[in-house]
């Protein structure tokens, strides 16, 4: 009977301090919910204001959200498009991207373009390439040559594979990556101008 009565007693506690917490790291996930994503927003708009050409509206508030594809579960992947505004004209649009195919996993990009398609920057948002590296290609001397460029004006490959995009010595797989993804970026934007450029705030 004491062992029983010992064994429900021990039940119990290790009850109450599952639930407990359970319920700390609730309490922490709702305080700390919103500052994540006040951080993740100034994320976005640094991006936004290092990549789009000048604008003066909020372009992280003025959006078309258009699918991209499928996942491997069947699911919706959607691209959201930032628009920017000088006045009532729109200067700009940027949109996210990702490299599958960088050295050490997924690097984020994004992509500015003005109206016509012609890149006006882009941003590395993340990777894990290389030190000393890989990681060369969030230099400033990488991503500004990609501005000016277009579908039409370049030869999407680095100089390695005959294009005319500088790799980086010793670690050609991430600019590679990165010159590919923004290509892809561009031509579906190419294919969807339209929708991005006339759909209303939002859509």
């Amino acid at each position: 009977m004491k062992t029983m009565n010992e064994n429900v007693r021990l039940a119990v506690v290790l009850t109450l301090i599952a639930a407990g917490a359970g319920l700390i790291l609730s309490l922490v996930e709702s305080v700390t919910r919103e500052p994540i994503a006040e951080q993740r927003r100034l994320e976005t708009v640094r991006a936004l204001r290092n990549v789009l050409p000048e604008f003066d509206n909020s372009p992280d508030a003025d959006t078309v959200v258009l699918v991209v594809g499928q996942d491997k579960k069947g699911r919706d992947v959607k691209r959201t498009f930032f628009r920017g505004r000088q006045g009532s004209e729109l200067s700009g649009i940027a949109f996210p991207v990702t490299a599958p195919e960088g050295y050490s996993g997924n690097i984020g990009i994004m992509v500015g373009v003005a109206p016509n398609g012609t890149v006006s920057g882009i941003e590395i948002l993340t990777h894990a390439e290389t030190p000393g590296l890989g990681d060369k290609i969030a230099f400033p001397e990488f991503k500004r040559q990609f501005a000016g460029k277009n579908l039409d004006n370049a030869d999407w490959r680095v100089k390695k594979d005959g294009g005319e995009f500088d790799q980086i010595t010793g670690a050609t797989i991430s600019p590679r990556a990165v010159v590919k993804a923004v290509a892809g970026g561009l031509t579906f934007f190419r294919q969807h101008r339209a929708e991005v450029l006339v759909n209303k705030q939002g859509e």
